[in-house]
């Protein structure tokens, strides 16, 4: 018996409605990330790149089509199914890192392990290894405004793979950075996520970063195309 796919979109819809204008975003997608595989998706800034992401991680509603995460039916669950879904499935790394200020690196990592069930001597050793492999080591102990850009993106990526996610959801990961900062990031991010398995779905503007990953799809009025 093949693995079901970590994630598939089937008939995704989303509209939005302005006044007496309604905007259709979502036109009917359809796609499948296999499990352990990287996808790029391109599309300018309003294409709905962010719309197709929060559908995919279950973050809103209002979406018409089928979800699927890991061979579950997204329709078939309660908020509460939902919500544990996001948390044993999922990761998420967005373009502002999110961390949380009065917290240390290492405990930003350590935090959603403890809620996955973790017990906390073995979430402080992973959070340490991921931040050290992310060149991190010598920075375990400080807080997010005592990091650079680049540093904080690194912990929200160890944040993310902490919990060893069957997928990965990230909103322009590195958007937020200078271009050499970017690509490091980018390389340490899909060197990670590799290394363990997970599957990846990459919202990104920049062509260059996105050549980097498995294929690219792009969204084109509302579907999606390869890229």
């Amino acid at each position: 018996m093949s693995e079901a796919p970590a994630l598939q979109l089937s008939g995704l819809t989303r509209s939005f409605t302005q006044g007496d204008v309604t905007i259709d975003v979502l036109r009917g997608v359809d796609f499948t990330l296999s499990r352990g595989e990287i996808v790029a998706l391109l599309g300018p800034s309003g294409s709905g790149k962010s719309t197709l992401l929060q559908a995919a991680g279950l973050l809103e509603g209002g979406f018409g089509g089928a979800i699927s995460i890991d061979g579950t039916a997204a329709a078939s669950l309660s908020d509460s199914g939902r919500t544990a879904l996001r948390r044993d499935k999922l990761g998420f790394v967005y373009q502002f890192h999110h961390l949380l200020p009065d917290f240390s690196a290492q405990e930003n990592v350590v935090l959603p392990q403890l809620v996955h069930g973790t017990p906390r001597a073995a979430a402080e050793t992973r959070a340490a290894d991921f931040l050290s492999a992310l060149g991190l080591g010598q920075r375990l102990n400080h807080k997010p405004s005592q990091l650079s850009g680049g540093e904080q993106q690194r912990v929200a990526v160890a944040r993310a793979l902490a919990n060893k996610p069957v997928l990965v959801l990230a909103d322009e990961p590195t958007g937020n950075l200078d271009e050499d900062t970017a690509a490091r990031v980018l390389e340490e991010f899909l060197s990670l996520v590799r290394s363990q398995g997970s599957a990846a779905l990459v919202a990104t503007h920049n062509r260059a970063l996105a050549a980097k990953m498995d294929r690219i799809v792009r969204l084109d009025h509302g579907k999606l195309v390869a890229g």
